[in-house]
């Protein structure tokens, strides 16, 4: 698999205000219209209303976005596609709104000064906190273009040991207190393994050794600024309510009726794509 390739600031930019635009009119309008509006509303001189364009097309086509955040691989983010998918998982309670939100927060963080410490910390609370599969979410999150070699290894193998060790610990042992402390008495055969996050983190994570990682994330926000992960307000509205089960009936609907065109020869795609304008799937 071909690494990903970070995206330029303007991008992070208007995906922001994509995600944030898209939660906030999603309330009172279909998706797929308003993303049509949307495409106008962005800069032009980015890559995002090709993708809006193809984004459309798969919600015309399957009543969902994922599949084509998937195939646009070298645009979206494998974990941004994930958060989609899991939030389109209709047996899920993680809902696309909340999606949307991380999305906004984690686009906004990438268009200002962004580290891999502090994508990592923002990635794995989402999934922490939402209450995510960790399994998915970790492979996901390993192929982000803002990790290299080392880190994507690490997060391949702490996938596995979640639930095992505590998450205090796997932060503290790849720290530079760590190295410090203990790399007097490493073997000059097996030294140690490079340190992926600073002597500060280190401290924080001995700190909150057995403890709820909710507080170590919270730490690490409040002492050395990491991103924070919000939490969308929940909405009592009865219409808001209605409104939502109106979209999931609606998309039902379609679904079985795809089923059905299926079952009688096929679908005819030309009356979801247009010949101008569709973003390409990746190579990669």
């Amino acid at each position: 698999m071909s690494q990903i390739q970070a995206l330029d600031r303007e991008e992070y930019v208007e995906q922001a205000y994509l995600f944030h635009a898209l939660a906030e009119r999603m309330h009172s309008e279909a998706a797929q219209e308003v993303l049509l509006r949307l495409k106008d509303e962005v800069l032009s001189t980015t890559k995002l209303p090709l993708a809006i364009d193809f984004l459309v097309g798969e919600l015309r086509l399957q009543g969902v976005m994922s599949p084509a955040m998937a195939k646009l691989s070298h645009y979206f983010t494998p974990f941004q596609t994930f958060l989609v998918s899991e939030a389109e998982n209709e047996r899920g309670r993680f809902d696309l709104f909340t999606a949307l939100l991380l999305l906004e927060q984690e686009a906004n963080y990438r268009a200002g000064q962004p580290t891999p410490q502090g994508v990592f910390v923002f990635q794995f609370e989402a999934i922490s906190r939402n209450r995510l599969g960790y399994d998915r979410g970790l492979t996901a999150m390993a192929d982000d273009p803002i990790f290299n070699a080392a880190w994507r290894e690490w997060i391949l193998t702490i996938r596995r040991q979640i639930g095992m060790v505590d998450f205090a610990d796997l932060l503290y042992v790849r720290s530079e207190l760590y190295i410090k402390q203990r790399g007097q008495f490493a073997d000059a055969d097996s030294p140690l393994p490079p340190p992926l996050f600073g002597e500060k983190e280190g401290r924080i994570a001995l700190a909150n050794r057995r403890k709820d990682p909710l507080l170590l994330f919270s730490a690490l926000q409040r002492h050395l600024g990491y991103p924070a992960v919000s939490r969308p307000k929940v909405s009592e509205d009865p219409q808001s309510q209605v409104k939502l089960l109106t979209r999931r009936m609606d998309k039902l609907e379609l679904r079985m009726k795809l089923q059905e065109e299926e079952s009688r020869g096929g679908i005819d795609l030309s009356k979801f794509y247009g010949a101008e304008g569709q973003l390409p799937p990746s190579d990669g």
